[in-house]
């Protein structure tokens, strides 16, 4: 990974009795900005904390040593040094006077974006959103690179600060061969976004720092003429731009929608209830909240219907490791289910102290506590998983309740809107009674109805229960094939269903796993049938390997 920060143009600026300190720091290169504010000491902020750089502070003197050096102050008390990325910002007293400085070091650091590159190629419009100081600058700098350089379009971009492309006239090399638009005023940014579209016909125009309502219209009328766009936004999470009605447009905007009586008892929610108004400006949703961590949103609009919903949301996590190496995992796993990934989309299993866990409780026979680890997705399970996991269809039952029994109980059941595809039906006794369509269905289909007396979590529970003492196929089968087992055979077989439940049925993609002796094997070949999905043999050094594949 290759970094261009051009410190020494920065420090330079600084007077001695700060700059000193800064060029002997072991840490300088990884310095993320310089503060300076009247009547304290100065500081440098490294990402594991502050450093004072010395005893004596600030005066007026050492304000206007810097300010001389500095180009003029924007409207939004911002400066820049010519040819750099670096940003330099004013905090100011009431009478105008500057009272505070901030240093903030800007840095071209190619192949940071090595962890979604993928995504570009898709030729979608993607929206990053991070706390301030996360890296979602830096990650846009090198996006436009690549989509300028390496896919050869048309980039043009919106620079308000001039974060991306530095200051002065001549833009930075780190942006490649893409064009800058410079805004004159930060209130005008959504005028110079429709004319780029109009008058230099990009591509992609790229955006930093979404954060008007005019700015996110603007941003929804370049997406409607077809133009990529890749941009930043205030806010931390897809649930903060839900939230905020000023930008709220950028993911489809949201209203209120009135049900009808019928629909509203077969949802099980209230009349009023939130959706989505259009579809979003933006197609991926990238949320930053550390550096080199990033959770992705690939379908924002099924996103945000689903958070509405107050549905279970999973999404795919990626960080890139200090080798170099990219982890995929879901977002409810911890920190240490790693699952590697290479360009072949193929995943290896890893080995990780919850992994041991698993053989452990295995080992024991602590089966309950074993299943509580591998219960299937619900968001993500394939028709071959239908001969143990069982549909649910509820009629006049607050949904919130019923999926926060199914998570509380760790139970194998699917909320499913096609009665005709339910293998049981729950719902409230005094709703049922007057509801002729439903009991016909289940009449014709075979579809066994429970009923409840009152809508509360303790009446849901038990129905639940009830219904999964009903099925227990694969949990049977499960425990015969583990019981009795050495401790190889336990970890062929948590090896299988860890790859199968976590990886095949929530991302579509093949995995191998480790060589085996040919029993083991064997029993490998069990547990697969059981999910009924197709695998092939490979032989490596006298010893032969699974390679599983989604259906």
């Amino acid at each position: 990974m290759l970094i261009a920060d051009d410190l020494e143009k920065l420090l330079a600026i600084l007077p001695d009795f700060i700059q000193k300190p800064l060029m002997l720091h072991p840490c300088k290169k990884f310095l993320i900005e310089v503060v300076m504010d009247l009547g304290r000491r100065p500081e440098a902020r490294f990402p594991n904390g502050p450093y004072y750089l010395s005893v004596n502070n600030i005066s007026w003197y050492d304000l206007d040593y810097c300010i001389k050096k500095i180009p003029h102050f924007s409207e939004d008390n911002r400066s820049g040094i010519e040819c750099t990325l670096h940003r330099i910002s004013s905090i100011k007293n009431r009478k105008g006077n500057i009272v505070g400085l901030t240093f903030r070091v800007g840095r071209a650091i190619f192949g940071t974006i090595s962890v979604m590159k993928d995504l570009l190629y898709m030729q979608k419009s993607i929206l990053i959103l991070g706390k301030p100081g996360v890296g979602k600058t830096t990650a846009i700098r090198e996006m436009t690179r690549i989509l300028a350089d390496e896919m050869q379009k048309r980039v043009v971009i919106i620079d308000t600060s001039n974060e991306i492309a530095g200051d002065g006239d001549i833009p930075h090399p780190a942006i490649g061969r893409a064009r800058r638009m410079q805004v004159s005023r930060p209130e005008l940014q959504h005028q110079v976004m429709i004319e780029a579209v109009e008058n230099h016909m990009p591509e992609v125009i790229i955006i930093d720092e979404i954060g008007t309502e005019l700015e996110a219209l603007a941003a929804r009328t370049i997406a409607e003429r077809g133009v990529q766009l890749v941009g930043t936004a205030h806010g931390n999470s897809l649930d903060n731009l839900i939230k905020n009605p000023v930008l709220s447009d950028l993911i489809g905007g949201i209203q209120y929608v009135t049900l009808g009586d019928d629909e509203a008892k077969r949802r099980g929610s209230q009349k009023s209830i939130l959706e989505r108004k259009a579809l979003p400006a933006f197609d991926v949703a990238i949320e930053i909240h550390e550096r080199n961590s990033w959770i992705i949103h690939s379908k924002v609009h099924d996103i945000v219907d689903k958070i509405l919903h107050g549905s279970l949301v999973s999404v795919q996590c990626r960080k890139l490791d200090s080798n170099g190496s990219i982890s995929i995992y879901p977002q409810d796993f911890s920190s240490s289910h790693f699952i590697l990934y290479n360009p072949s989309f193929s995943y290896s299993v890893p080995k990780t102290k919850e992994y041991d866990k698993f053989l452990s409780l295995n080992e024991n026979n602590n089966q309950s506590d074993v299943n509580s680890y591998f219960k299937p997705n619900v968001k993500y399970l394939e028709p071959s998983l239908k001969s143990f996991v069982k549909t649910l269809y509820i009629y006049g039952i607050n949904i919130q309740y019923v999926e926060s029994s199914i998570k509380y109980l760790k139970l194998c059941l699917v909320l499913t809107r096609d009665i005709f595809k339910a293998d049981y039906i729950l719902g409230l006794k005094s709703t049922i009674k007057y509801s002729s369509k439903i009991r016909q269905v289940a009449k014709l289909k075979k579809i066994i109805i429970y009923t409840i007396n009152n809508n509360n979590t303790s009446s849901i529970n038990k129905a639940l229960k009830k219904i999964s003492r009903n099925d227990n196929k694969f949990l049977s089968s499960w425990f015969n094939l583990c019981s009795q087992k050495k401790y190889n055979e336990l970890d062929a077989l948590i090896e299988v269903r860890y790859a199968v439940e976590k990886i095949i049925f929530i991302y579509q993609q093949s995995v191998s796993l480790l060589p085996r002796s040919v029993n083991i094997l064997n029993l490998q070949l069990k547990l697969i049938n059981l999910y009924q999905l197709n695998y092939s043999v490979v032989s490596i050094k006298g010893l032969q390997k699974l390679i599983i594949y989604p259906s």
